[in-house]
């Protein structure tokens, strides 16, 4: 692309199992030039995890190579693309390529719950809203980043928040993150494949999304209501209203919409 490029980062992070990869893979099918990039591509080596309460601990900012996160979106932010190697001439250290061998994306998201009517609906009102002359329509140098991850806003993963220019969250109940998540059959990663052991959600997954987004909830309940003023301060949009089990068709609108009323502000 052109030297101008550049590209506009969308977080989407919340719950375990709460559809954040599959609303991710929705909105790339709505928006033009859009691309996702998975937090999950940047864990670390199985050998550098934490443990916790004996178990490998996969879902705390300890098992994300931050670093190397960092600088891909510092690159794609610049060039609205992923690096052009491992090794990119343009950063300073080394990360790996999100796009060579992605492993998120070898993983099933299942049956997908929005109706395809709805996605072209939704389609639709995009390019209603945006002119052709857009440059996200027009291919002059603007595209849309999709970052999909389990933890982007979160004090102990602060580096990352420079680099989000919309912040959305997901959350989600106990018993649909336990339910969703063990009815998963398991997870690609560099050393081949991950199946939760027993009571992994009970002792790592749970806990962790706890410790982590307490600080976003009314008394620390995180099945509970926001507090509207952290919102406002980090700058987090949430779909307000909706039961803490959102219907995703009705999530997926809200997230369109949102990222509208930020392209709004670059034609």
């Amino acid at each position: 692309m052109a030297g101008d490029s550049r590209a506009l980062v969308v977080g989407v992070s919340g719950c375990s199992s709460s559809g954040k990869t599959t609303l991710a893979r929705l909105l790339r099918d709505v928006f033009p030039n859009t691309f996702i990039l998975h937090e999950d591509d940047f864990y670390k080596a199985e050998t550098e995890l934490p443990y916790k309460n004996g178990l490998l601990d996969w879902d705390c900012a300890e098992a994300i190579d931050l670093p190397a996160m960092v600088d891909a979106l510092s690159y794609i932010r610049q060039h609205a693309a992923f690096p052009a190697s491992p090794c990119d001439a343009h950063l300073t250290i080394c990360i790996r390529h999100p796009t060579l061998d992605s492993k998120e994306d070898q993983n099933p998201v299942g049956q997908c719950p929005v109706p395809a009517a709805t996605t072209a609906a939704l389609r639709s009102r995009v390019a209603a809203a945006l002119p052709p002359s857009h440059p996200l329509r027009s291919g002059s140098g603007l595209r849309l980043c999709l970052l999909d991850g389990f933890l982007l806003y979160a004090p102990s993963v602060a580096a990352v928040l420079p680099s989000l220019d919309v912040k959305l969250f997901l959350r989600g109940s106990y018993a649909k993150a336990k339910a969703r998540r063990e009815a998963r059959n398991g997870y690609v990663t560099l050393e081949g494949f991950w199946t939760d052991p027993p009571g992994y959600v009970d002792k790592v997954v749970w806990p962790n999304y706890v410790d982590e987004h307490a600080w976003m909830f009314e008394g620390g309940d995180v099945e509970g209501d926001f507090r509207k003023d952290v919102l406002q301060r980090e700058g987090i949009k949430v779909l307000e209203g909706a039961s803490v089990d959102a219907d995703m068709e009705e999530t997926l609108a809200w997230m369109v919409d949102a990222i509208l009323e930020e392209l709004h502000k670059h034609v």
